[in-house]
């Protein structure tokens, strides 16, 4: 009988150092999807499970969901050499309380991995989960209100935004006055919501005002709910308008009722991806800034990464550092939720220059990797339901994630990028239903309801 290959030594040794020697061993002998069982695996069980596109897809173009469409992971696209700077082109600057010290070649190395390397990170981050988390899989019955798809920003990527880059894309533009906002927040806490997700374009009417405006409207309808709400590209933008410091515009959104702020429009934080994805948009510098004065005002963040378009593993291991260096410094971010890019009805991609998102093997190594590169700081690692769909959702909680996000009830930025894993699912309690169908796939014990994003 063949025996099962084993990590290279570069990767059993960063394993070793990540979760101790006997930790990493076992990681290395039983992947994920085997531990889950408690028992040892078989050499042939452990072979199969190496080279099963289950668990540890290891093929160039990996198949994925068809709502997500299948990547060649080659041609269009080409990812810009990184031009990132700091503590992320070395090593982590985080403290000696913080963890494992990582550099941007140790990262990359991981995120690269294929075969037998693969299994392992998987199964570490499998194992490192299990002793953080325990097999609690957590999420929160929301809703999300996307109150305008006029932007003023040309975002290549996006097909949601009515602006300069997707004049030609389907949809018509809208606005939801502040009465059709109040009246789905209300709706969505008589149906058992109890946090609302808002954000939206930069519509050229709007000011810093809008922003607080759209904050009565919600608690007036539903004083209970918890809000969380306005990405850091339109903290900035609301800052600006009026005139006043990011402090200070942050202190009034928090005292009109916002709870926290979603981690997004981070896209890559590096500057040569941000100039060929969203060149006109707040810098990774800035991005930086805006959470990190958001969790100077006692408002937790959520963080993300969208990957899978013209980046590459290095940007990705830089984008995953410089998070964690923020973290260590601010401790504001509640949790990491990779999201990858949903080509379909993309302006880029319509351009032929994007690849058609990533593959499954990079979907999961991403994951997995963030377990462990943001381990102690980042605790929770969540899977994007709505973009990766059911299956591959499941196997996500056996590669580190502990964390389904959101119900959602209603999702437009993903559906107008072409996806179509929502359909069908409105009704909030069959959403619900469709979420502990995931999780008790993956054969965890406990389903977790958390009362807001910032849990």
């Amino acid at each position: 009988m063949p025996q099962p290959r084993q990590a290279s030594p570069e990767v059993q040794q960063l394993l070793q150092e990540v979760l101790g020697s006997a930790a990493a061993a076992a990681a290395a002998a039983v992947p994920g999807a085997l531990q889950q069982s408690g028992r040892a695996a078989s050499s042939a069980e452990y072979s199969r499970a190496a080279a099963s596109s289950s668990v540890a897809a290891d093929t160039p173009g990996a198949t994925r969901q068809s709502h997500l469409g299948a990547s060649s992971g080659e041609g269009p696209g080409t990812p810009p050499s990184s031009s990132s700077s700091g503590s992320s082109s070395g090593s982590s600057s985080s403290s000696s309380g913080s963890g494992r010290q990582w550099t941007l070649s140790e990262v990359e190395l991981l995120l690269s991995s294929r075969g037998a390397d693969m299994a392992a990170v998987v199964a570490a981050a499998d194992a490192l989960r299990a002793a953080v988390c325990g097999d609690d899989v957590s999420y929160v019955v929301n809703r999300n209100i996307n109150y305008t798809n006029v932007c003023t920003y040309g975002c290549r990527f996006c097909a949601f935004s009515k602006g300069k880059a997707s004049q030609e894309l389907r949809g018509s533009p809208y606005l939801l006055p502040l009465e059709e906002i109040s009246r789905r927040t209300a709706e969505a806490w008589a149906r058992g919501a109890t946090e609302v997700c808002l954000q939206g374009g930069i519509h050229p009417d709007f000011t810093g005002q809008t922003y607080l405006d759209i904050l009565a409207a919600c608690r007036a309808a539903a004083p209970g709910i918890h809000v969380h709400a306005f990405s850091p590209l339109e903290v900035m933008h609301g800052a600006s308008s009026l005139g006043i410091s990011l402090a200070d515009f942050l202190t009034q959104l928090k005292a009109a009722g916002l709870g926290s702020l979603p981690g997004t429009a981070a896209e890559v934080l590096d500057p040569a991806v941000r100039a060929v994805l969203c060149p006109d948009k707040l810098s990774a510098q800035q991005w930086l800034a805006v959470v990190a004065a958001a969790h100077s005002a006692g408002l937790a963040t959520s963080s993300t990464l969208m990957f899978g378009h013209v980046d590459s593993a290095r940007h990705w291991a830089s984008h995953l550092l410089q998070l964690r260096d923020l973290q260590a410094c601010t401790g504001g971010i509640t949790e990491f939720v990779p999201l990858p890019f949903v080509h379909m009805e993309s302006p880029i991609y319509l351009a032929g220059a994007a690849r058609r998102g990533p593959t499954l093997r990079e979907c999961v190594l991403l994951h997995a990797v963030a377990r462990l590169v943001l381990h102690p700081l980042i605790t929770n690692i969540q899977a994007s339901w709505v973009k990766m769909g059911p299956q591959q959702a499941a196997q996500l909680l056996a590669a580190g994630c502990n964390d389904m996000g959101g119900s959602i009830m209603n999702e437009s930025i993903t559906r107008a990028a072409g996806a179509l894993i929502c359909a069908g699912l409105k009704p909030c309690i069959c959403i619900m239903r469709h979420i502990h169908n995931i999780i008790f796939t993956c054969c965890r014990s406990t389903v977790v309801l958390k009362m807001n994003s910032s849990l």
